[in-house]
């Protein structure tokens, strides 16, 4: 008989109750567990491969997805396929999520698939369930036989009218002064994701410090279901180091790495120089020691080694970095504005050897995204994207679309810069920004952050502010440690932390943490980075205001020229016409594009301005009201024995009585008028909508 002997546990976490549940569902996963909180529940499954890889790696086989159902709202798949496709961009972004909380608690030395994945069953609709993903794939791999050096707990935080709120709804997060999920151990904090609108230093730690009893309380919950329901952990089977080995790497490899490492060279000479020594070197034992198997795993791994201690040293002791900057300098800083003749609005950005090509378009209207979320459907007018080619880093490599980390990196950029928009009512274009990344040593997410500012104020966009980023780094060694700003690629693969920090002179906008130590890192640490970050931040504006302090005043001239006006709701109708006759008639005359929403907003957008004034003026008709003692040039629309219907205005109907239509007698209407004559007439009286019109009055 099948044993569904089911065990949950819950707990209180700021004013939800979110509770994990095992026992009866994915058996013969490694480990499954139901994450719920409100009626939004996530079922998380971890397994791992029955047998190890054949060849020892130098990273952690892990793969984590994030998958929504549609019925999980209620909803059927939009779209002409009915059922769920490739992952959406909000899945991947939330995979992310869970991938960068976990990661760091595998160790190096696991040579074994695993394979996370978060399901989405129910959705409330009113808490996301992201976060919860991180909670329910760490309780997952707690109880499973993975070895995992869990757990992780996860919130979000938000702040309203001064208040910090846990885990607040999607309504809350609309009122929200900042957002930021956060994730970490009972040792410290592992992962931080979000942002806030232009938010204080203080603001910021705050949060980050507040949020940690709540994690705490989410990592005892799994270690008390661990002890209740978890099962014995594998071994992993570490790879024996040869004395033989590590004495040859000592004596051979690592003085050529010390001195290479030591002359300060640049990315080119460091990697070329780290490369040969290298490959000299497994060639060399491979004749030296030819009875050790795994001669060529140890002499990479003990290689990288080398390249980390030697780095490390370099930065602690003597303060500099292998490039030779101290450590709180910037690189060298350059921008080349308008650099492409037709985009509307276009910069060249360059820092150090990191280099972004970044695009504004400027769109109308109907360019807005639709986006289909198990929320519901919503328009975007603010599209990012981020594309990071192989040339950037001088490899090849087959371009098949954005990946994953594409995809994260222009998320990053879109929160930086989104708190600085101007409305849709002060600026009613669609925007799309490209960060082209054409040089890549490290930070490109910041420099896409920068370029994107930059090509806006050249585009006329009128942002709040501008807007730039900056990535740390952090280089520990015992209780020592270095704070780096404005990291290389190497210094970001050898440090224990990568931190983005990006916003404008007001204050913080976009934030990003990601520790590769499993015990976190502490919060005084982290205050002292941000406020690093922050003189960084402002330097890097400084170099931006010289080359450009404020939006241009004036779009493209190849851009689109866009105008808004305001009907009245009962006017929507007559506006559209029937089956869209006369919104129809206006684009044919005129050739302009137009848009009108439920609320009556019309959008009027042409490149040439001739025809936006010509469509404004035919739309402007719709705006005006029908006065009293007012003369109109009429068309006659209707013929009765009582007198004739006169169309004054789009939609708007009058009454010219028999008794109105002359000065004489009039036996019959058709004696006078026929249908679709132009006439003159004067409003006589406007009385429940119904229009009283004379042309006797103005003979």
């Amino acid at each position: 008989m099948t044993n569904n002997k089911i065990t949950r546990l819950e707990e209180k976490v700021g004013d939800s109750s979110i509770s994990f549940e095992t026992g009866h569902i994915a058996r013969q996963a490694s480990g499954s567990v139901l994450a719920r909180i409100g009626d939004t529940v996530v079922f998380s499954t971890c397994i791992q491969a029955k047998k190890p890889k054949q060849e020892p790696m130098d990273f952690v086989p892990l793969s984590v997805d994030f998958r929504e159902r549609t019925y999980a709202a209620g909803k059927i798949p939009g779209g002409f396929f009915k059922r769920e496709g490739r992952q959406r961009e909000k899945e991947i972004l939330a995979s992310r999520l869970t991938d960068r909380s976990i990661r760091p608690l595998f160790s190096m030395a696991h040579n074994t698939e695993i394979q996370v994945v978060s399901l989405i069953v129910s959705a409330d609709c009113v808490n996301d369930p992201d976060v919860i993903s991180i909670n329910s794939a760490s309780t997952a791999l707690m109880i499973s036989d993975i070895p995992f050096n869990g757990p992780v707990g996860a919130v979000r935080m938000g702040k309203i009218n001064g208040e910090f709120i846990l885990n607040p709804t999607y309504e809350q997060r609309e009122e929200s002064e900042l957002e930021l999920v956060i994730s970490g151990t009972e040792q410290g904090i592992l992962m931080v994701e979000g942002g806030g609108k232009e938010i204080a230093n203080s603001d910021l730690a705050d949060a980050i410090e507040k949020s940690k009893p709540e994690i705490d309380k989410l990592c005892a919950l799994q270690h008390k279901l661990r002890e209740m329901v978890g099962k014995p952990k594998r071994d992993i089977a570490e790879q024996e180091t040869s004395p033989e080995i590590l004495k040859f790497v000592e004596e051979n490899v690592k003085p050529k790495m010390a001195e290479l490492i030591n002359s300060r060279p640049t990315k080119e000479v460091l990697e070329n120089g780290l490369s040969e020594i290298t490959d000299a070197a497994l060639k060399e034992a491979a004749e030296k020691f030819p009875e050790i198997t795994n001669s060529s795993y140890l002499i990479k791994v003990l290689s990288k080694e080398v390249i980390s201690d030697e780095t490390r040293t370099l930065v602690l002791k003597d303060k500099t970095r292998v490039d030779g900057r101290k450590c709180d300098e910037i690189r060298d800083i350059s921008m080349t504005l308008g650099i492409l003749p037709r985009a509307h609005g276009s910069v060249l950005f360059t820092r150090g050897q990191t280099q972004s090509l970044s695009s504004t378009t400027l769109g109308n209207p109907q360019d807005q995204q639709i986006m289909d979320e198990l929320e519901g459907r919503t328009k975007e007018s603010f599209m990012l994207h981020y594309n990071f080619p192989g040339y950037s880093t001088g490899e090849t490599r087959p371009d098949r679309g954005p990946g994953r980390r594409e995809i994260g990196h222009g998320a990053l950029a879109k929160r930086a810069l989104r708190p600085l928009l101007p409305s849709q009512e002060d600026f009613p274009y669609t925007l799309r920004l490209v960060s082209e990344i054409m040089e890549s040593n490290g930070s490109s997410s910041m420099a896409t952050v920068c370029g994107g500012s930059l090509s806006m104020f050249h585009a006329g966009v009128p942002l709040k502010a501008a807007c730039a980023g900056i990535a740390m780094g952090l280089i520990t060694k015992g209780d020592d440690y270095a704070i780096l700003s404005d990291i290389t690629g190497g210094e970001d693969h050898y440090g224990d932390m990568d931190f983005k920090l990006a916003g404008s002179k007001n204050g913080i906008t976009a934030f990003q943490m990601d520790v590769k130590l499993a015990t976190g890192i502490p919060v005084a640490i982290l205050k002292e980075a941000i406020e690093q970050a922050t003189a960084g931040r402002n330097h890097i504006l400084g170099i931006m205001e010289e080359n450009i302090a404020q939006p241009n005043t004036e779009v493209s001239e190849f851009a689109p020229q866009i105008i808004k006006l305001k009907l009245p709701k009962l006017k929507i109708g007559a506006f559209i016409g029937p089956g869209g006759k006369n919104i129809r008639a206006i684009i044919e005359k005129t050739g302009a594009e137009i848009n009108v929403d439920d609320d009556g907003t019309v959008s009027v957008s042409s490149p040439d301005k001739q025809s936006l004034e010509e469509a404004k003026k035919m739309v402007e008709v719709y705006t005006i009201e029908v006065e009293v003692g007012q003369i109109y040039d009429g068309k006659v629309t209707g013929i009765k024995d009582f007198g004739a219907f006169v169309e004054l205005l789009p939609g708007k109907e009058g009454l010219l009585h028999i008794s109105e239509i002359d000065s004489k007698r009039t036996n019959k209407v058709s004696d006078v008028l026929n249908m679709g004559d132009e006439v003159k007439v004067k409003v006589l009286a406007v009385e429940n909508d119904r229009i009283k019109l004379s042309r006797k009055a103005l003979l």
